[in-house]
């Protein structure tokens, strides 16, 4: 939901024609293939998901990491040089990247220990409970709100969700739901944009949010589908 949504915000800001031929063909195949991994998952068992997904993942990463040298063989290129020198620019640009992470990584600590987050949280769980609502998911709200600006902390305060109201309740099984439902917007484009010194984002911010929040509401709406 997630990538759909970024892709149609990204879409309608650079006016881009997305009902054509090659991309309908793209998103069918997408679809299909996560169609067949939920209809294969919903088969099997817990233990056997856990065993299919590892040896899939691993073919996966195997596979592409075979295509990239038979491709540079093929291409004549000599492939060990190729990575050095990779490795080089890569060292290169983490020196680059250094102080946009430091500058977002502390304001990733103002606004945790600021209390923001908290009256954040708090206020939507005020707005909701007007409308005589279900607040449980408020408790899942910090480590969806998180995870736009840091994974690790995300996944800190996913394990505190998990402490706080036990692994197994409502609100901690959203809180993983949500963990995985959206992306570190704020810390890619930090280094992205970082290590190649563009300041102008131009539409990135504005996209990446609205796909942002279109994944923690439809990990929310999920959640209560099956948990709830």
């Amino acid at each position: 939901v997630s990538t759909l949504v970024g892709v149609i915000a990204v879409s309608i800001a650079q006016r881009i024609n997305l009902i054509n031929k090659p991309i309908l063909i793209l998103i069918g195949c997408i679809s299909l293939f996560f169609a067949g991994l939920i209809y294969l998952f919903i088969q099997l068992g817990r233990e056997e998901i856990g065993t299919y997904s590892t040896l899939i993942a691993n073919v996966i990463l195997f596979s592409i990491i075979l295509l990239f040298i038979i491709w540079g063989l093929w291409k004549k290129i000599n492939v060990y040089d190729a990575f050095v020198e990779g490795a080089k620019e890569g060292f290169t640009t983490a020196v680059r990247i250094i102080p946009y992470l430091v500058a977002f990584l502390v304001g990733i600590a103002v606004f945790r220990t600021s209390g923001a987050m908290d009256m954040l949280v708090s206020g939507i769980g005020y707005i909701v409970g007007l409308f005589g609502a279900d607040t449980s998911f408020v408790g899942a709200l910090p480590t969806a709100l998180m995870k736009s600006l840091s994974g690790s902390g995300a996944n800190g305060l996913m394990i505190d969700t998990m402490k706080e109201y036990g692994a197994d309740s409502f609100v901690g099984r959203m809180s993983c739901v949500a963990r995985g439902a959206s992306d570190t917007t704020f810390y890619i484009l930090a280094v992205y944009f970082g290590s190649v010194g563009i300041t102008k984002t131009r539409n990135a911010v504005t996209c990446g949010l609205i796909a942002d929040f279109a994944g923690i509401i439809a990990a929310i709406i999920i959640s209560y589908l099956f948990f709830f």
